[in-house]
């Protein structure tokens, strides 16, 4: 092996540092694939209900790092467009569970194809190899974030119950 064929590992804050930067291009090539009508909150209301059906909102607040009340509001407005559905408990009158409608699977799905056809056209103008190292690092990387958010989900749940 030759030394300039050496590369020292990146530091583990570096990692992070260029992990945020490519999130936050992310956003902004993104942010072309419009996601109307639902905003920033909303979105993250629709993709924490498609993992996890039947959530109740005190759940879904905690999840969201916000109150009730206010996740009410998210949820009313989320309601009124067509995107999620509420339920009453049939063993508590007072318990609600939020759930994704068909109209809110249908908007997920088409807003995540748009995104892809967007990623799509990056991907394209990288190596082979490049994409590669990209597929493996992510997926890494998903398993972990995966297993945190359960682990979370899990806590919050064991907490509230």
């Amino acid at each position: 092996m030759t030394v300039t064929a050496f590369r020292p590992r990146r530091e583990p804050n570096e990692v992070a540092r260029v992990t945020a930067t490519a999130a936050e291009l992310l956003e902004v090539l993104w942010g072309r694939a419009s996601t109307a009508p639902a905003s920033a909150s909303q979105l993250r209301v629709l993709l924490i209900l498609e993992h996890h059906e039947r959530i109740n909102l005190r759940t879904l607040a905690a999840s969201l790092a916000s109150t009730p009340p206010s996740t009410s509001r998210l949820c009313d407005r989320l309601q009124a467009a067509g995107l999620i559905e509420r339920e009453g408990s049939q063993a508590d009158r007072r318990a609600v569970h939020l759930r994704l409608s068909s109209r809110g699977r249908a908007f997920l799905a088409d807003l995540r194809a748009r995104r892809e056809k967007t990623l799509q056209e990056v991907l394209d103008q990288m190596s082979a190899a490049d994409r590669h190292a990209l597929l493996h690092g992510l997926e890494a990387f998903c398993g972990v974030v995966t297993a945190q958010i359960h682990d979370d989900a899990e806590e919050t749940g064991s907490q509230t119950a």
